[in-house]
């Protein structure tokens, strides 16, 4: 058997998939998996893997990161991950990532052509054609994945797939989706001022593919996901766990329409508050229902939906702390929060449906664990023979690339036009070369003579150019995805 000896603290990994021989893991094997970007979700996420050998760690601030690294002592440390994947790649069966959404992509794009199965953190990519890219390699390397929405291996998400598509409320033309985020800095402008780089941060890896800007506190940690460089904001983070269920049991795929408002928007920041409507075409009839032309209907930053008939008062709509959603069926409407918790019809019927989705052990509830585990237990099944799990990338990555057309939908809203998608083919359809958006760059307030004084800057941007680098970043010299 090959030993890798990990630099100088003396460390020996054999590989699982050595010790199992004939390239498959048994069930009685532990995984050997590898963490990157470990100071926020990312811990819990490995601690929910503690049944496996976590052997390496990664992060670009280790401070940030100590907690993770005291959870797990022996693991080895590092702050690049492309230097991790050369030193010690080959003895790694497995990667989590739960770095911020702008390296997603690169990371988890590296991982699949090396043949390691892969969990990453919701939303899957920063970009459309980064979760097309990912779909595509997990198809062709074989390996197990999983986005990490925990919502969609719960029951009671399983529940409300099955209600809806025995029948129980009818065909669904109009959904209702909402959060209360975000809970962190938004429609914030770049800083002017300059701070000196932690010495346990490295600025640039965490910068990676983004362009350069000057280190600032505001951005890292967590706050990054306010940032349009760094994150998704709002829409990003949440609507792929509350969105999940409309997602699976409707089956939308891709929309063919998109519009978007929100509270003041900027170059730099996601808006505090916004709304989206999504159209989708007629699909496939299921066995016992239709599935017509549907509206999906975004809210997020306090604003709400109106309260549908038949929900009692004094109900919450943030009763779980997450969000929620209404199913508006023409037999019924179900209520629920987020991941189908709190599941009811608004009729107080309870449906009797035999379920017929697979259920996880211990997957009731909205709760770290059971998402991770499945993952886990596809990982070590042989890929002929393999039960995916139900987050794995030939679902998320379209379902991702729904949610990211919502964050355009807000960034392209200075176009004051519905906006025609061509899924396929990944492009807008009713944009021309002579469209412009005009983008707020800063906002300025003052008083003169106790009279106020305006003094807001704008960028123009042509559509065409702007859209393209949305939908397929340009990345930063020295960083690229596989072609």
């Amino acid at each position: 058997m090959k030993k890798s000896i990990l630099g100088a603290t003396g460390i020996y990994i054999v590989p699982s998939h050595v010790v199992s021989g004939l390239g498959h893991v048994p069930p009685s094997d532990k995984l050997n998996i590898a963490g990157i970007g470990v100071g926020g979700k990312g811990r819990p996420n490995l601690n929910a893997m503690k049944s496996e050998n976590v052997v390496a760690l990664c992060d670009v601030d280790w401070d940030y990161a100590k907690p993770c690294f005291e959870d797990f002592p022996k693991a080895h440390k590092f702050q690049d991950w492309r230097e991790m994947f050369d030193t010690v790649g080959k003895d790694i069966d497995a990667v989590m990532i739960a770095t911020p959404d702008h390296t997603h992509a690169l990371i988890a794009a590296t991982a699949l052509q090396l043949d390691k199965h892969v969990y990453c953190q919701k939303p899957l990519t920063h970009s459309i054609y980064e979760s097309r890219l990912l779909t595509k390699l997990a198809s062709e390397h074989k390996v197990a994945t999983q986005m990490g929405n925990q919502g969609n291996s719960g029951i009671d998400a399983k529940e409300v797939i099955e209600w809806i598509q025995n029948g129980e409320i009818g065909e669904v033309r109009e959904v209702h989706a909402w959060t209360d985020r975000p809970i962190w800095p938004q429609g914030l402008e770049r800083p002017q001022t300059k701070m000196s780089i932690p010495k346990t941060l490295n600025w640039d890896l965490f910068l990676g593919p983004a362009p350069y800007r000057p280190y600032h506190e505001i951005y890292t940690p967590w706050n990054w996901r306010g940032w349009w460089d760094f994150g998704t904001g709002a829409f990003g983070d949440m609507a792929c766990h509350v969105l999940d269920p409309v997602y699976a049991a409707l089956n939308l795929g891709y929309p063919t329409e998109i519009e978007g408002t929100s509270s003041p928007i900027n170059t730099e920041s996601a808006p505090q508050s916004e709304q989206v409507k999504f159209h989708f075409a007629e699909r496939k009839p299921l066995e016992k229902v239709n599935l017509p032309e549907v509206d999906v209907y975004w809210y997020d930053g306090g604003l709400l939906p109106y309260r549908p008939d038949g929900l009692p008062e004094g109900i919450d709509l943030m009763a779980d702390g997450l969000g929620g959603c209404i199913f508006v069926g023409s037999k019924d409407t179900l209520y629920c929060g987020s991941g189908g918790v709190g599941r009811r019809l608004l009729s107080g019927r309870e449906p009797k449906v035999t379920p017929w989705l697979r259920r996880i052990p211990s997957a009731k509830g909205y709760k770290d664990g059971p998402h991770e585990q499945d993952w886990i237990r596809a990982c070590k099944e042989a890929p002929e023979n393999r039960t995916e799990s139900t987050a794995n990338f030939a679902y998320s990555g379209p379902f991702n690339e729904m949610v990211l057309l919502g964050v355009l939908a807000i960034r392209l809203q200075s176009l004051h036009k519905t906006l025609a998608w061509d899924g396929t083919n990944m492009r807008f359809t009713n944009i021309t070369p002579e469209d412009q958006l005009r983008v707020k760059q800063s906002d300025g307030f003052t008083r003169v003579n106790g009279k106020p004084r305006f003094n807001s800057q704008f960028v123009d941007l042509n559509a065409e150019e702007a859209i393209q680098e949305y939908i397929r970043h340009r990345y930063r010299e020295g960083w690229f995805l596989p072609g």
